[in-house]
């Protein structure tokens, strides 16, 4: 009897440990998918993202993850290949990993999400500006939307632009974007913003990935009488429009996506890269003790002062603590749970980028707004402030806007 009440005790004592002890569930690790390009012409930004998530991961399993239960990454090349892409997301919906944080490429977003809204399986998109991966699931569409975001939308990044335009009193401009998803979304989308700004379009082309000479298309972009060239794509062709556009003598601004700031577009683009403007969600500048910390420890893990594409470590670095606070605040391994607890996150995080106070709600899964962009520019190979003012507002606390 003093064994079997004793045995019995131990089983109970054990029982009621278990939700304390265990962690997010039965495996030895909390598995985190990573999925992005870590090879060919978007492997700079694929690269700086994966960073951001491993000095992020590192930080959180340093202070012991979630009650002693560490983190792993499950990462995947998916090569900026739209097939791979949608094979990466079923095997990591096999594989049963715990959430799913990546995605660079537009076009293999959208071959993606379908397998992880289905598997209820929480994405959140790192560095992606697509407008639809995150609205393709929202109410009324699905009851549920399993697709998050940290990166700006090509909207927003169309608005800044046009913005910019109009600071500068220019009204009349040439259109450059690549023949993919991500160039047809940046494409309608600058266009609506145009023709709300009052921006009118003098020429509107195309180019393939992989073209190693757009001279005919800069040469009927500046007999339009363009005031500017606005283009939208990838750093190894856009550095080619840029070199065409200087070898022509063309010398009205250049500005386009964000992709401006990587350093295969700055490196490849050489004198011809100087003074292009983009909009940034980070700016890799010592302005405020956040920054320098994150800059700091990135120098520090990876042995260099230069990031491929800042913007993209920092959304990686901030987007995994978001991950990691909605599980930690979920207490569970199931989809449903994240997808809520980042819905209605409880505590506010200090990020790289800004403060994300809410950053998420059923009906928006978008963090970014237009507060949140700043206008860079390219200075002897770095990226600046474009504007003084800019600088001074970087230092001050930035929270979600309608």
């Amino acid at each position: 009897m003093r064994w079997f009440f004793g045995a019995a005790f131990q089983v109970l004592a054990l029982v009621w440990m278990a939700p304390v002890q265990a962690g997010i569930g039965p495996a030895p690790t909390i598995r985190i998918g990573l999925s992005g390009p870590f090879s060919g012409g978007s492997s700079a930004l694929g690269e700086s993202m994966r960073n951001g998530v491993r000095l992020a991961i590192d930080e959180i399993n340093q202070i012991g993850g979630i009650r002693g239960q560490q983190f792993e990454l499950v990462e995947r090349d998916d090569q900026a290949s739209v097939p791979l892409g949608a094979k990466i997301a079923d095997e990591f919906v096999r594989e049963k990993v715990t959430a799913v944080i990546g995605i660079v490429n537009t076009g293999v977003g959208l071959a993606s999400i379908d397998a992880y809204q289905k598997a209820r399986l929480p994405l959140l998109v790192a560095v992606s500006t697509g407008t639809t991966l995150t609205r393709k699931f929202a109410p009324p569409q699905a009851p549920e939307n399993y697709i998050f975001r940290i990166s700006p939308t090509l909207d927003l990044e169309a608005r800044a632009l046009v913005l910019e335009l109009k600071r500068r009193k220019i009204r009349a401009v040439s259109f450059l974007a690549d023949a993919t998803p991500y160039g047809d979304a940046g494409a309608l989308a600058f266009r609506e913003e145009c023709r709300a700004g009052g921006i009118t379009l003098s020429s509107d082309e195309r180019f393939k990935v992989g073209d190693t000479d757009m001279r005919p298309q800069v040469s009927r972009a500046m007999q339009s009488g363009a005031q500017a060239l606005v283009v939208w794509g990838i750093g190894p062709e856009l550095a080619v429009i840029a070199r065409n556009k200087t070898a022509a003598g063309w010398g009205v601004p250049m500005l386009g996506s964000w992709t401006f700031a990587s350093r295969n577009f700055m490196d490849a683009a050489g004198p011809a890269g100087e003074g292009v403007l983009m909009p940034q969600t980070f700016i890799q500048d010592l302005g405020s003790t956040t920054k320098n910390g994150f800059l700091l420890a990135y120098r520090r893990m990876f042995k260099t002062e230069k990031i491929a594409s800042p913007m993209s470590a920092a959304q990686g670095y901030d987007g995994m603590h978001l991950l990691y606070r909605a599980i930690r605040q979920a207490n569970s391994g199931d989809g449903s749970q994240i997808r809520a607890a980042l819905e209605n996150l409880d505590s506010r995080y200090q990020g790289v980028i800004t403060s994300y106070s809410k950053p998420y709600s059923p009906a928006d899964h978008d963090a970014i707004t237009l507060n949140m962009l700043w206008i860079g520019r390219i200075v002897a190979g770095r990226i600046d402030y474009a504007n003084s003012e800019d600088q001074r507002r970087d230092a001050l606390l930035r929270l979600k806007t309608p």
